[in-house]
């Protein structure tokens, strides 16, 4: 099966990009991030009608998360228990699949905007309550993976200037920490478990030919936990999407389990 994960930054003006991308690769369940719409104006008809049960917890204008399944989906979760937040930033839900119930969590991880400022304090505390919510999720649900757009780049491999932009935002001592204290509850970096193109990233900046210089960061990612860390066969990104006209400024990565 396949799992896949996709900033669409709005799905409002993406859907037919969205809809012609499951139609050439009809994944199991694709999560997306930055909706920016409302559950009323989300399309769960156009989605039904292309194969997939929807979850979703939408935002006007900002945030919002989805997922998009060809299993049956419960137990679905919104935002992060315990943790007061009026942004629409994690869904979880468990698909029933033939090899046995999976659980998704869906997260548009915060920005930060930059070091010292409130909303890095704001990510720095997010990111704290996450970590404590998925240690009792793991414990829960041991077929699990965490995906989503993560807003950081773990190491200096997944940027295209880790010396130009060291300690700025999505860079920082504090970020990589996070990320990797989630690896150490017992999840893997799906992507690297394989050797990888160099320079392979999931987000390009619209400005300054971004993409066509290839100046990215790999922000985008797909944790698995240890029972699902055997099956996993295959992670990439596809930049494809990434050439369409008026794209999303991230590209949707994939993962394949036995």
């Amino acid at each position: 099966m396949q799992i896949a994960t996709w900033n669409v930054n709005s799905l409002s003006v993406r859907l037919p990009q969205v809809l012609a991308w499951l139609a050439a690769h009809p994944v199991d369940a694709l999560c997306l991030q930055e909706l920016k719409l409302t559950d009323d104006k989300f399309p769960f008809d156009a989605l039904k009608e292309a194969g997939y049960e929807s979850v979703a917890f939408g935002q006007k204008t900002y945030n919002g998360v989805a997922i998009l399944s060809r299993h049956p989906l419960s137990d679905v979760v919104r935002n992060i228990p315990g943790h007061d937040d009026e942004q629409a930033r994690v869904i979880a839900a468990t698909l029933a699949t033939p090899s046995g119930p999976l659980r998704l969590v869906n997260g548009y991880f915060v920005n930060g905007q930059a070091p010292g400022t409130d909303k890095f304090a704001y990510k720095m505390l997010w990111l704290t309550a996450l970590h404590r919510w998925l240690r009792e999720e793991l414990q829960a649900h041991p077929r699990l993976a965490l995906v989503g757009d993560f807003n950081v780049a773990p190491e200096d491999r997944d940027s295209f200037d880790p010396v130009g932009l060291k300690d700025t935002i999505h860079h920082t001592v504090e970020e990589r920490q996070h990320f990797q204290d989630l690896l150490a509850l017992g999840l893997t970096d799906a992507f690297r478990l394989f050797e990888q193109p160099e320079k392979t990233y999931s987000w390009w900046d619209y400005r300054m030919l971004g993409f066509q210089k290839n100046r990215g960061l790999r922000i985008d990612h797909i944790l698995v936990s240890e029972a699902l860390r055997p099956l996993v066969t295959a992670c990439v990104v596809d930049r494809a999407p990434r050439k369409n006209p008026q794209p999303s400024d991230h590209a949707p990565v994939v993962a394949t389990l036995a």
